[in-house]
């Protein structure tokens, strides 16, 4: 797979609490030339990342660990940080005004990623 530059220079932030899924999403993510990528397994470690330093952009499993992700997606909206949700269940495990935000379904190929990062991300 050819390297792209749609992520070139930036600072992504990862919710992902399956360690082989996290591995396959950071692998993509490189490929798509992210300059740094950091990763929480859990909300609260999600949370922390965000109030340390704000991503350029983030990728947000939506059940974490057994917990939505939807108070670090609140967060993220309010400061305008682009962010995509990756799920199992695609656009039904998504509720409220949630529902209209960008789903990916996973498994999902790295062409399918970088199509959905490509709508969130400013051009």
């Amino acid at each position: 797979m050819a390297r792209s530059d749609l992520l070139a220079g930036l600072d992504i932030l990862l919710i992902e609490d399956e360690t082989m899924v996290s591995f396959l999403i950071e692998e993509m993510l490189e490929q798509l030339g992210a300059a740094s990528i950091r990763h929480a397994a859990r909300l609260e470690a999600g949370l922390a990342l965000v109030e340390e330093k704000l991503p350029a952009a983030a990728i947000l499993d939506v059940n974490i660990a057994g917990e939505t992700v939807f108070p670090l997606a609140e967060k993220l909206q309010a400061a305008g940080v682009p962010f995509v949700f990756i799920t199992g269940y695609g656009r039904d495990g998504l509720h409220g005004h949630w529902a209209a935000w960008e789903v990916l379904q996973k498994p999902l190929t790295v062409q399918e990623f970088e199509q959905g990062l490509r709508r969130i991300l400013p051009a």
